[in-house]
């Protein structure tokens, strides 16, 4: 892995990764746990755990729904 994979993101660019929009990653981030770390004022994000994350249904709109009904 290169350094500039292992680099930490901001929210302009995870949001350009992930195709959403930045009230969305704060949604997300808020109710649904996205690992995201904040520095100073801002958040920063590894690439490699947002990735996890979507893969483990963290982003999915069923699994949010599903856990509000129960």
């Amino acid at each position: 892995m290169s350094d500039s994979e292992d680099r930490w993101r901001s929210v302009v660019e995870i949001c350009q990764y992930l195709g959403v929009s930045n009230d969305t990653v704060y949604r997300w981030i808020d109710k649904r746990g996205m690992p995201a770390h904040r520095v100073g004022r801002l958040w920063k994000f590894k690439k490699e755990q947002v990735d996890t994350w979507i893969e483990a249904g963290g982003a999915s709109t069923f699994e949010h729904k599903r856990r509000k009904s129960t």
